[in-house]
């Protein structure tokens, strides 16, 4: 059959010599840590599911039950009809959690942030967007259609510069909390403080933080002490919590207002009823077992240090279960994971755009699944494949 878009086929031939064409590959996720890869059983490091609850018996007997009750589907937004009495629950669920008034469910974290940022950010507005953020927040901060600004969090004396110079009618800062590729923390701290004084409500995306950082496992907010320093809080469930969907939770006023003016929540399909119920028992384990961050950063710190020990590059910011070992060229990045793979270790090889050109990397992530075994054969792999003839280094920001 003819190709309509004859054209497509030069591009992708131009991304596949620049070893930038993705391949769809089906994996089955296996519980505790474990996946299956073109009939192989690998030991998963490429799995959002840091608190390993996505195969909790818990979790699916929650699902289960609700599934009987309510059925597959939520069957239509919302705001029309698919706001069941498990969205109600969640949604109080998480701002309990949160220490909100209230709290607003979106169908994906990607929406939440892009339905989030365009319904309060305005055209004559100015929106200061961290270079390294996550597509959903840039996209974000592009549809609302203000005059966008790029800044580095290690360069927050060019972002104080900028606010100072910038007239505009308002000034908002945007960040990711933890940076879902680079592994590090947003400095949130001194960002508030360029909020305040610059009257630049600060919106923050905890998407990696949720369930992984601060006492009650809130996030870096939390663990940074300056919840009540921000102005809107993004979170996702799909993640730490292991379930899917997006949330914002805050002043009642600000929930309103997203819940009539938010376009990916009001014209999405609700989540189905099942994912509201594990999704609120994910929420209680997190609030009860707090051993597993705990476990989970732990084994975090140890594996850097062994890789660290094994003298591969890797960035010294980074903190959490969020591991990225740096390969700089996207065939490097492919050839690499390919042969971990083939060693029984199923990794993320992430070239651009998703990263800057030079910055091709391995993306690994830990989970409360992984012991400390686990952690030191891959290491010691990595060391095999990668090659240890060079001094161990750390890579400043990229």
């Amino acid at each position: 059959m003819a190709s309509h878009l004859p054209w497509l086929a030069e591009k992708l031939e131009e991304l596949r010599s620049q070893h930038l064409l993705r391949a769809r590959r089906t994996v089955t996720p296996l519980p505790d840590g474990w996946c299956l890869v073109d009939g192989r059983r690998l030991r998963n490091f490429a799995s959002n599911d840091y608190l390993n609850l996505a195969h909790d018996e818990r979790l699916r007997a929650a699902a289960r039950e609700t599934l009987d009750q309510a059925g597959v589907g939520s069957r239509a937004s919302a705001l029309v009809s698919g706001r069941t009495d498990w969205h109600e629950r969640l949604e109080q669920r998480l701002a309990r959690f949160e220490g909100q008034p209230a709290a607003l469910l979106f169908p994906t974290g990607y929406a939440a942030n892009l339905g989030t940022i365009s319904a309060l950010v305005e055209p004559d507005d100015v929106i200061f967007c961290d270079r390294l953020n996550h597509a959903s927040l840039v996209d974000g901060c592009r549809l609302s259609g203000a005059r966008l600004r790029v800044y580095r969090h290690t360069r927050l004396e060019n972002l104080r510069r900028e606010l100072q110079k910038c007239p505009a009618r308002r000034r908002w800062i945007v960040t990711d909390t933890v940076f879902s590729m680079d592994g590090d923390l947003a400095p949130l701290p001194e960002l508030c403080e360029l909020s305040e004084r610059y009257e630049a409500p600060l919106i923050i995306d905890e998407a990696h933080g949720t369930g992984v950082f601060g006492p009650s496992g809130r996030g870096v907010a939390e663990w940074q002490g300056v919840e009540d320093r921000v102005a809107v809080r993004v979170g996702t469930l799909s993640k730490a919590v292991g379930c899917l969907g997006g949330f914002v939770s805050g002043p009642t006023e600000l929930v309103d207002w997203l819940w009539n003016r938010a376009r990916t929540q009001v014209y999405s399909t609700a989540l189905p009823p099942s994912v509201c119920a594990a999704a609120c028992r994910a929420i209680d384990i997190i609030e009860d077992e707090p051993q597993r961050r705990e476990r989970l950063l732990a084994a975090s710190a140890t594996f850097r240090q062994m890789l660290h020990a094994a003298g591969i590059e890797t960035i010294a910011s980074a903190a959490g279960p969020i591991v990225p070992v740096l390969l700089h060229q996207p065939d490097r990045a492919t050839q690499v994971a390919a042969e971990v793979e083939r060693r029984g270790f199923f990794v993320a090889a992430i070239r651009p755009p998703t990263v800057p050109r030079g910055t091709s990397r391995l993306r690994i992530t830990l989970t409360a699944a992984h012991s400390r075994d686990d952690l030191q054969q891959l290491a010691d792999t990595l060391a095999e494949v990668i090659g240890s003839d060079h001094a161990p280094s750390e890579a400043s920001q990229p």
